[in-house]
């Protein structure tokens, strides 16, 4: 099997891993808060991670001398995870899945400000289009409209913000590193805010808890892996798979079924996703020297 088919296969299970861990915390979000989700959901992936960096190479891959811009990107995080949250417990899968694909969007669009760069024509469109199709799916003043959709903007919002700082930082420090601290911070302030919040698990409740840590860590794990095989160009795209898990397990769990608005709008965010992937690999090629 060639590199790129292995990078393909691993990004599949990566979305679905992400895709069953969001069902998950669905369904413990209709009794348990955002927080307390949150808190176990760290709890388990952070040892998890540690092992991952062992195996990989040692846990001095998590030594960093940026801790400032940890605690940064781990309080991000921990505005994503919330507002994601928040929302899959307000919304049903599907819709909350379509609306979240709008981080990248925000990612091209926030890079301008923040990073100094620069939007052509074509890459201004296509997120003009994809903004376009959150507008269809989220239906602002009509009867569609739910508060939970606004919460996912939210965190498609700080999804960016976490990314620009991968993009800014990144370079400098060990992936292992910038995963392990982005975790450890939301732990930390959702452990704080936790005797406030808690609500006693029932049996059942405490497997889903670590259900979602583990499919978090391996969601993660695999994605790092399709990454190392397949080229981004290639292995990004199939992080669209998503939607179809989304629709699968909302059925299956909620009986929920999105109205066609949902599909037209989910088509525009992916289709502009799409374009902005392929305008973003041709500038690459261009600019690549040949020998």
């Amino acid at each position: 099997m060639s590199p790129s088919f292995k990078g393909i296969g691993f990004m599949c299970l990566g979305v679905l891993c992400l895709a069953i861990g969001d069902a998950i915390a669905k369904w413990l979000g209709e009794v348990h808060s955002p927080l307390q989700i949150i808190f176990f959901r760290t709890l388990v992936s952070l040892p998890l991670i540690a092992a991952l960096a062992h195996f990989g190479g040692g846990l001095r891959k998590l030594r960093t001398r940026r801790p400032g811009i940890h605690l940064l990107r781990g309080l991000i995080y921990s505005g994503t995870m919330f507002c994601f949250v928040l929302g899959l417990t307000l919304l049903p899968l599907a819709e909350a899945t379509a609306i979240a694909f709008v981080a990248p969007l925000f990612v091209t669009l926030l890079s301008v400000p923040l990073l100094g760069e620069r939007i052509e024509g074509p890459v201004l469109a296509a997120s003009l289009v994809g903004f376009a199709g959150v507008l269809i799916v989220v239906r602002p003043g009509g009867e569609a409209f739910d508060p939970g959709a606004l919460a996912l903007i939210g965190a498609a919002v700080f999804y960016a913000l976490m990314m620009i700082t991968a993009r800014r930082w990144g370079g400098t420090e060990h992936l292992w590193a910038m995963v392990f601290y982005m975790t450890l911070v939301p732990f930390v302030v959702t452990a704080l805010a936790l005797p406030w919040v808690w609500q006693t698990p029932h049996p059942w409740h405490w497997l889903a808890f670590a259900g979602s840590g583990l499919f978090g860590v391996g969601a993660t794990a695999f994605i790092t892996m399709a990454f190392r095989h397949a080229p981004a160009a290639i292995a990004a795209p199939f992080d669209y798979t998503a939607m179809l898990w989304a629709v699968l397990l909302g059925w299956w769990f909620w009986g929920e079924m999105p109205d066609l608005w949902v599909f037209i709008g989910s088509a525009l965010i992916i289709g502009s996703g799409l374009a902005i992937a392929y305008h973003e690999r041709r500038t690459t090629l261009k600019r690549r020297p040949t020998s």
